[in-house]
């Protein structure tokens, strides 16, 4: 399922057609979609899901023309003889802050159109090299598969990562060649599997899983506010700035409900979300 096949699904489930997505997520992946329900949509562009944490496993032995499985090979080398001695020192090449290529049927936009688009009009897609970030790296389980050898690894890293980009390069590095077989994102920002629910548990009790005071208070650095300050951002007005925040925050009053999204500049601490506004009753 596309992640747009999971919206479709959830809009039909709720009944409603004010369902949006925070990030895709591959149609081979599984695990974490945040959605966004109603007018918890309008917040969906705010949140920062700059981490996110995945489970995957890499096939050292194979190349394909999309890193992953599924796409076509191109290449096969026998991979079962590596060892930890082998394969560790490229995985701590690949983590820290470090350039690289996504790959070439990613949905990165090359002159206004998809790169997979093009990649399957026929047309060759080189991408340029992106900065991001590999907090952790980590083997959990090898196997032996015939000549092959999977990895099971564990990877927390920046937006905009590419893991079946890691799964290319290690094997590349390696002159084995390497694509993913699997992938399962186990946290995006704050939000993990812990908070997740299938399609079908969400059919059987159709529901949010975080309140959106719940999500706010999690997702955003938190300041407290009076009732009189509530009643302010209820009507749009902004607030004197604290100067505590750096980017946008959530304005919470003492009993935990959210009223609203902040952003301070200059003189004003200014609603660029208004979680309650006047007329709108939960």
């Amino acid at each position: 399922m596309t992640s747009h096949d999971v919206v479709g699904r959830a809009r039909r489930i709720l009944g409603t057609r004010r369902v949006g997505h925070a990030g895709t997520l591959d149609p081979m992946a599984t695990g974490v979609l945040v959605l966004g329900v109603g007018r918890t949509t309008k917040l969906l562009g705010h949140l920062s899901l700059a981490t996110k944490e995945y489970h995957a496993t890499i096939r050292l032995g194979q190349a394909t023309t999309t890193d992953d499985a599924e796409g076509e090979m191109i290449a096969e080398r026998p991979a079962s003889h590596f060892t930890a001695s082998d394969y560790a020192p490229v995985i701590a090449s690949l983590t820290g802050v470090i350039e690289q290529v996504p790959s070439s049927v990613s949905a990165i936009k090359v002159d206004g159109t998809r790169a997979y688009q093009r990649v399957r009009s026929g047309e060759e897609v080189t991408l340029p090299s992106r900065e991001v970030t590999i907090t952790r790296f980590e083997v959990v389980e090898a196997r032996q598969e015939g000549d092959l050898l999977d990895l099971d690894v564990e990877v927390e890293c920046s937006s905009g990562t590419y893991i079946r980009a890691l799964a290319r390069d290690l094997g590349a590095a390696l002159g084995a060649g390497g694509h993913l077989t699997r992938l399962r994102r186990t946290r995006v920002g704050p939000f993990s599997l812990d908070d997740a629910r299938t399609l079908e548990q969400l059919a059987e009790h159709p529901g949010m899983s975080l309140t959106l005071d719940e999500a706010i208070s999690r997702a955003f650095p938190v300041r407290r506010i009076s009732e009189a300050e509530a009643r302010e951002l209820r009507h749009g007005k902004w607030l004197e700035p604290t100067g505590e925040f750096a980017g946008v925050h959530a304005a919470v009053d003492a009993d935990g409900t959210a009223w609203a999204l902040l952003a301070e500049k200059g003189r004003r601490a200014s609603p660029v979300f208004v979680a309650r506004p006047v007329g709108v009753v939960d």
